[in-house]
């Protein structure tokens, strides 16, 4: 069956860098997916009056935001047609638009037709975490998120974070075309951070796995200090994985998220690429 990932690019107030459209081309070569990319163009609703026309010229600023935004779009959009036709990847695109505090939102809805949803991730772009977070937890979907500062290589050490819950489990399903073509599975559960279901819950996945087919190697850690997000990131990248499989913990009550220790270490310092399920 071909695999539709959908790569979502928000343009307001800030745009992802170039690298974000080298990544998903590279994934979506490396799944044999085919790739739709999708930027986020900002709609801000019309707040004039006579004072605001007068005073601030409020039509005339919005009119320059948007079409900034639509620019930005239009450049993304070139730069992923372009990276896509280097390297043989099949590309659709597309031009949604939301209003700032929606953009997320639209993302969420639009990422319920694919298979996968991709997001590029930057510590200093808010409109990439809120995008992040609302199709995490709100496409049902799953999303893999990329480091925006670097190339991701290939994805063939999956780790995968277990800790025997519902989301984690989801996520190892949703993980399977990386597990089908990797070299090296790993489990680790970080054994400090809470209540465990049992003691050897990673060996009866590594087994389960193994059943599937799979060869898996299980350890467990303990985070000490660290934030769980972190340290399993850091565990990850010893071991030489390049691919991080968890589930997202958190709900959303209007757009307030309350975040597990894991998913908020994960999308405050991204270290490798994460596939995150909910």
């Amino acid at each position: 069956m071909q695999l539709l990932a959908s790569l979502f690019l928000p343009t307001y107030p800030d745009s992802p860098g170039p690298k974000v459209a080298s990544n998903a081309v590279a994934v979506a070569r490396q799944l044999g997916a085919t790739l739709d990319a999708a930027v986020i163009n900002v709609d801000i609703p019309d707040v004039s009056n006579a004072l605001s026309g007068f005073l601030f010229d409020l039509p005339a600023k919005i009119r320059e935001v948007e079409t900034a935004s639509r620019n930005r779009g239009k450049a993304l959009l070139e730069t992923v047609a372009a990276e896509a036709a280097r390297c043989n990847v099949t590309l659709t695109r597309q031009e949604l638009k939301a209003q700032p505090a929606l953009m997320g939102e639209a993302a969420a809805r639009e990422g319920r037709y694919f298979d996968l949803c991709l997001v590029g991730w930057s510590a200093s772009n808010e409109a990439a975490r809120m995008t992040i977070e609302e199709v995490v937890f709100s496409s049902g979907r799953p999303t893999l998120i990329l480091p925006g500062g670097r190339d991701v290589g290939a994805l063939d050490h999956v780790v995968i974070a277990w800790d025997g819950s519902r989301v984690a489990a989801r996520a190892v399903a949703d993980a399977r075309p990386y597990l089908e073509r990797a070299s090296a599975i790993s489990i680790v559960t970080v054994t400090d951070e809470k209540a465990l279901p049992r003691q050897d819950i990673g060996d009866r996945l590594a087994h389960g796995l193994e059943a599937r087919g799979f060869r898996a190697k299980a350890a467990s850690i303990r985070a000490g200090k660290s934030e769980i997000g972190i340290a399993l990131q850091e565990h990850a990248v010893k071991i030489g994985g390049n691919l991080l499989v968890m589930g997202g913990w958190g709900h959303s009550r209007l757009r307030d998220f309350v975040l597990g220790g894991a998913t908020e270490g994960i999308l405050s310092d991204l270290r490798l690429p994460v596939l995150m399920s909910h």
